[in-house]
C-alpha cells in the first residue's frame, strides 16, 4: 500500500464542517423497519467527502495498480437489472435468483467491467459510477487511496448539503419547476421506465446540479456503501450522538442515497434520510461508493 500525504489525499475532495444535524425522519412515507426514525440531534466532527461517486474509469487505475480482483470476479457472477440483460448474457443467467425481487437476474460474468455480464463493457461510461463492487472492494479501494468509506452519519450529513430536515438533497419537491434532480424510475416499475430524466441506467456521476455542499448524486443512481453496520433500533431512544459509528456487528453494511431503480411506489428510498443494507460480499448493477477522509490536523 503506498504511504499517503494528507494534504495531498483530501485534494478535490468537499469539506464538510463539523457540528450538529438533524438525522432521520419521521415522515409520513418512512420505512419504519428501516429505522429512520427517530430524528435526533448527531454531531460530527468536520471531514472531507469526494463530490462524486467512484468512477469506472478511477477504479479501472486501481485495478491496474493493484491487479485487484473484485468479489463478482471471483464468485463468477453478480446481480444485473432484467431489463438490461442482452442475448449474449442471457445464456449466462444463473439459479441464483432473489426471493421477491424477480428482476434481479444472477448472470455469469457480471462484473465491475462488464455490468450488464458477457458482451457489455464501460468503454463509453468511463465517467459513470463503478457498480457490481462489493463492500470489500469498496473499502480496498478507498484504502489504496488513502481515504475510507464515510460513516453513515458523515454520509447524511454531507448528502443533506446544509438543509435541515429537507426530504431530498435540494429540498422537499421532487421535481422543483418539473425539473428532474436526481436519477430514479419513472413509469411503471419493474417493466416500463419512461426515462424522462434523461437515463435508464446509470447516469455520469456529475449529471443533475450539487447540493449545498458540492456533492453530486446523493439521491438516486447508485447506492452508496458505508462504513457502518446495520442497525434498525440502536439509535432509537433518540439520545443526542457524537460521531457515532454505528454497532459492532449486523446483519449487513449500510447503503444510502437510492439508485437508478428507486420509484415511488416500490422504494422511495431516494430520500435522504432513507436508509438500508446489503451483505458486505453483495455486488449489484446499482450499488458503488464515494470515500471520506479525515480532515487533516483535527484530531480523531
Amino acid at each position: 500500500m503506498p504511504a499517503h500525504d494528507p494534504l495531498t489525499v483530501v485534494r478535490g475532495m468537499v469539506a464538510i464542517p463539523g457540528g450538529m444535524f438533524r438525522m432521520g425522519s419521521e415522515d409520513p412515507d418512512t420505512f419504519p423497519a428501516d429505522g429512520e426514525g427517530p430524528v435526533r440531534e448527531v454531531t460530527v466532527a468536520g471531514f472531507r467527502i469526494d463530490p462524486k461517486a467512484v468512477t469506472n474509469a478511477q477504479f479501472a487505475r486501481f485495478v491496474k495498480a493493484t491487479g485487484y480482483r473484485t468479489d463478482a470476479e471471483r464468485f463468477g457472477w453478480s446481480y444485473v437489472f432484467h431489463q438490461f440483460v442482452g442475448r449474449e448474457a442471457a445464456a449466462h443467467v444463473l439459479d441464483a435468483h432473489v426471493p421477491g425481487a424477480p428482476w434481479w437476474l444472477p448472470v455469469g460474468g457480471a462484473t465491475w467491467r462488464a455490468p450488464e455480464g458477457p458482451g457489455s463493457d464501460v468503454g463509453q461510461r468511463a465517467n459513470h459510477p463503478v457498480v457490481h463492487v462489493s463492500w470489500h472492494d469498496a473499502g480496498a479501494y478507498a484504502a489504496w487511496a488513502g481515504k475510507r468509506l464515510p460513516t453513515e452519519a458523515e454520509w447524511e450529513k454531507a448528502a443533506r448539503g446544509g438543509l435541515d430536515q429537507a426530504r431530498f438533497p435540494w429540498g422537499d419537491e421532487f421535481t422543483p419547476r418539473g425539473q428532474h434532480r436526481c436519477n430514479t424510475w419513472q413509469g411503471t416499475f419493474p417493466r416500463h421506465n419512461t426515462g424522462d430524466d434523461g437515463h435508464l441506467g446509470t447516469a455520469p456521476v456529475d449529471a443533475y446540479r450539487p447540493n449545498g455542499y458540492g456533492l453530486f448524486n446523493t439521491s438516486g443512481n447508485v447506492w452508496e456503501w458505508c462504513g457502518d453496520w446495520f442497525s434498525a433500533d440502536l439509535h432509537r431512544d433518540g439520545a443526542p450522538q457524537t460521531d457515532p459509528r454505528g454497532p459492532d456487528s449486523g446483519p449487513g453494511r449500510v447503503v444510502r442515497g437510492g439508485s437508478y431503480l428507486c420509484h415511488d411506489s416500490y422504494c422511495n428510498r431516494y430520500r435522504v434520510a432513507a436508509r438500508t443494507m446489503s451483505t458486505p460480499d453483495s455486488t449489484t448493477g446499482h450499488t458503488g461508493f464515494r470515500c471520506a477522509a479525515d480532515e487533516p490536523g483535527l484530531p480523531r
